[in-house]
């Protein structure tokens, strides 16, 4: 039997695309014949990337900070104008900067929270809405991170505010599951994008050490030995957003090269 992945003409929503995962993503759904819409919050950086996505098919761009509920709320509209409707969401975000926990304040605290818990879920609540009230039995899909399961040193805030991910998934899957909408999510691990080479360059720094030496560690506890490539994670998303995954909700699925030791 062919495998279908069932996505040419399909309308995908892809947030944080400028770069990275949400890039790799986007070209990913638009390499399998979908219609997308990016988001990006920096005007130069996303006109670029849709300038580089547009011979792979129709692509449009929205600017739109995903900390702000107004440029939420007008994100999903514009998306919507210019797709018609949803047929998935994929829904990535940047993380916030280094640091272990006791360097955080109470506005570092409060800029994660937006960041990685609340965003996603009022995100989540416009699209939900537009895809009951267009009658789709759409996918959404969240990427979170490796960290919610076995916390990673100096992301402090990322390690606690991303855990709001897994509830929204397991949430999402059984409200949503009986009106046909599936919901998942990625937990990714090591993935050669800016943020992780930030990543190494604090813990080279908290070591006394180059951040290719910090690097270097960390693929010795990685099975697979290397650190993953962006368009590897997004052969995930495709899965989760597809035909492919028809019988799977409320899962959160490890892309991580292996380095997850805990069973549960």
């Amino acid at each position: 039997m062919p495998v279908a992945l069932g996505l040419r003409g399909q309308r995908v929503f892809v947030t944080a695309a400028s770069q990275g995962i949400g890039f790799a993503t986007a070209r990913a759904f638009l390499e399998e014949g979908a219609r997308v819409v990016v988001n990006g919050s920096h005007p130069g950086r996303l006109a670029a990337a849709v300038e580089r996505l547009r011979p792979l098919g129709e692509v449009h761009g929205v600017v739109a900070d995903l900390t702000q509920e107004q440029e939420l709320d007008r994100l999903v509209r514009e998306a919507h104008d210019a797709l018609g409707g949803f047929d998935v969401l994929a829904y990535v975000t940047g993380s916030p900067a280094p640091g272990t926990f006791l360097e955080q304040d109470f506005d570092r605290w409060h800029a994660a929270a937006l960041l990685l818990a609340v965003s996603p879920a009022y995100l989540a609540r416009l699209v939900a809405r537009s895809m009951l009230e267009d009658r789709i039995a759409g996918r959404m899909v969240f990427l979170a991170s490796f960290a919610i399961r076995e916390p990673i040193a100096n992301i402090a805030t990322s390690n606690v505010c991303r855990i709001a991910i897994a509830g929204l998934v397991r949430t999402l899957a059984r409200e949503l599951g009986p009106v046909g909408i599936r919901v998942n999510g990625v937990l990714p691990g090591y993935i050669a994008t800016e943020r992780v080479d930030h990543v190494f360059e604090d813990a080279g720094r908290r070591r006394g050490v180059p951040a290719a030496e910090a690097r270097a560690a960390v693929e010795q506890e990685i099975p697979l030995g290397r650190i993953g490539a962006p368009e590897e994670l997004a052969r995930a998303v495709l899965f989760l957003g597809s035909d492919l995954s028809s019988y799977v909700t409320g899962a959160l699925l490890p892309v991580d090269g292996g380095i997850l030791r805990s069973v549960g």
